[in-house]
């Protein structure tokens, strides 16, 4: 078992102890355990082998053994037990943003509620604003929360999609028979969240790899088998549809299962005012088939320049590839930078010059340490005494180094009144600022923007940091008007971060158009609390193209002289 499997089965334990009523002293020490886990330099299970698990700060002899004992056998002792006395719907109630397992114990014990759908109902009869400690608003951020919860059930975040998507695909790849097999869908237009997979494939023994599908390791059911298309459950509660398709029709199945409803739709309409028919059978000139033997033969065959997947959402693609005038989008060889790095001095899991090693050899020239400053203290913030000792270390980095430089930055705090945790005199000194909020997220949205104008106005704030604070599928952002946000950040010169992290992806890549309209750099920042985070690049860079991003208009690929030149342009 890897640190995060680990790390996770501990906090379910945490959890579960929570919602059982169990003494606050056996919580915490699991809690802890989970976090110190989780930020572990070295594998788990080489300390568990060696007898050191207990040499970790929070980890007494005891629990060491029951990690021990988890480790080597894939079982924390007492876990089966705790789930069988905790009420099954509890546990899912405690994923409604805002509501808490001490909150759901609360409700449990006054209510004896135990589901989802009964807490729904309380809300509405007034039951559970009734109770002491909770009053109406409570209960109504409940009930928004509650209809969030149902609105993304079933969606997964985009890197275990595509996890979930490779691990389908280099199996079926495997089998014999198979011509040509490529992933499609929402995972190949590189969006936010997924519901389903889809891939398309053609194959000498169509029967063979639907069978070859069937017998996959991680499939849980067959939903649905049909002629052309196999729909399996995997065990994660992922749905893959298999669409099975000849040769000659391959290219237009794939852009027919890659596209989305809308973009379908306008590609038809471009065939037919051509006089030409186009469905996922293949381009049709009455009864003749146009050959079609790749994508970029199909988008020839109407008169279109070739659209990236990232692009087929139905917008204005069409449009501009009749015109020859999409954007030339950004790719992973174009960023020189990645920015928004934690380390070890906050909440990171590696200290600086093993960041830096690691970004050097991932091809960067430049890495942005930006730890949380003093208010995040939850996150070990620093203060002003902090950093300048950081920065004798940073000094001492780029010493040592050749080949990439490590900038002096902070993630600083915007307050509830939009001024920062420094003061403009210390932030003044930095290379790099990026200003995010952290907390207060019940504003209403003028106070929210107002907020966040404010602080993206400071002449020494370079990047707006995860722009709406949203947490995908647990936790919606803060309202923003975002064009006076993104109008406010035109005036000062300010960038605005698309954060890589999959989680938050934010900015959203429906407001980058506007954003490029104004002239604002987007800076694709990885949020790395760990060296394997610095490879969350990859799904920031696929929502950026998503928006149409081009190397100019991202921050990060300037060279490190420039970069600092154009920030400090204020």
């Amino acid at each position: 078992m890897d640190n995060r499997e680990v790390s996770e089965i501990l906090e379910e334990m945490a959890m579960l102890m929570e919602l059982n009523g169990d003494g606050g002293f056996r919580i915490r020490a699991y809690a802890n355990a989970a976090r110190a886990i989780d930020s572990l330099g070295e594998p788990v299970a080489a300390l568990a082998a060696e007898g050191k698990l207990d040499s970790v700060r929070g980890i007494g002899k005891g629990l060491a053994g029951r990690i021990g004992e988890l480790v080597e056998t894939g079982c924390l002792p007492g876990l089966e037990e705790l789930k069988s006395s905790v009420p099954e719907g509890l546990m899912e109630m405690t994923e409604i943003p805002g509501l808490g397992a001490k909150r759901v114990r609360a409700i449990y014990e006054e209510l004896g509620i135990v589901d989802v759908d009964a807490l729904s109902r309380a809300c509405d009869s007034g039951d559970l604003e009734a109770m002491s400690g909770f009053g109406r608003k409570t209960a109504e951020r409940i009930v928004h929360g509650i209809q969030y919860m149902q609105k993304h059930r079933g969606q997964f975040l985009c890197n275990n999609a595509r996890e979930e998507a490779e691990g389908v695909r280099a199996f079926l790849d495997d089998q014999a028979g198979v011509e040509r097999l490529a992933v499609a869908g929402s995972v190949r237009r590189r969006s936010e969240t997924h519901k389903e997979l889809e891939l398309v494939a053609n194959t000498k023994d169509p029967d063979g790899l639907a069978d070859a599908l069937v017998r996959y390791g991680e499939v849980d059911e067959v939903v649905e088998k049909g002629e052309t298309r196999l729909s399996v459950m995997l065990q994660s509660g992922m749905r893959v549809n298999l669409w099975l398709v000849a040769e000659e029709a391959f290219a237009t199945a794939l852009h027919h299962v890659t596209g989305s409803e809308a973009h379908v739709s306008q590609m038809r309409d471009r065939a037919s005012e051509l006089g030409l028919t186009l469905d996922e059978r293949g381009l049709f000139d009455g009864e003749r088939r146009i050959p079609c033997g790749n994508e970029p033969a199909l988008f020839e065959a109407l008169g279109l320049a070739e659209i990236p997947p990232e692009l087929r959402e139905g917008g204005d693609e069409v449009q501009l590839a009749g015109a020859g005038t999409l954007p030339g989008l950004v790719s992973r060889g174009d960023l020189r930078g990645t920015l928004h790095v934690h380390t070890r001095h906050s909440d990171g899991r590696a200290d600086v010059i093993e960041m830096a090693r690691a970004a050097a050899d991932l091809g960067y020239a430049y890495i942005g340490i930006c730890d949380h400053s003093k208010a995040a203290a939850y996150a070990n913030g620093l203060n002003e005494d902090r950093v300048r000792a950081q920065w004798e270390e940073i000094d001492s980095v780029n010493a040592k180094l050749d080949g990439i430089r490590v900038l002096k930055g902070i993630e600083v705090d915007i307050l509830g009144d939009g001024r920062l945790d420094f003061e403009d005199e210390f932030l003044s000194e930095f290379d790099l600022v990026v200003a995010s909020v952290h907390s207060r997220f019940g504003m209403t949205e003028a106070e929210a923007t107002d907020r966040i104008v404010r602080a993206v106005q400071n002449p020494h704030v370079h990047i707006l940091g995860h722009p709406t604070g949203r947490l995908l599928l647990s936790r919606e952002g803060y309202p923003l008007d975002h064009r006076a946000v993104i109008d406010a950040a035109a005036e000062a010169n300010t960038a605005i971060e698309l954060n890589a992290n999959p989680r938050r992806l934010d900015m959203d890549w429906r407001h980058i158009g506007y954003a490029r309209e104004k002239g604002v750099k987007i800076s694709i920042n990885t949020d790395a609390h760990s060296i394997e985070g610095l490879e969350q690049m990859e799904h920031g860079l696929g929502v950026g193209r998503k928006g149409g991003l081009t190397p100019g208009d991202v921050l990060n690929t300037m060279t490190v002289d420039d970069f600092l030149t154009v920030i400090k342009n204020d």
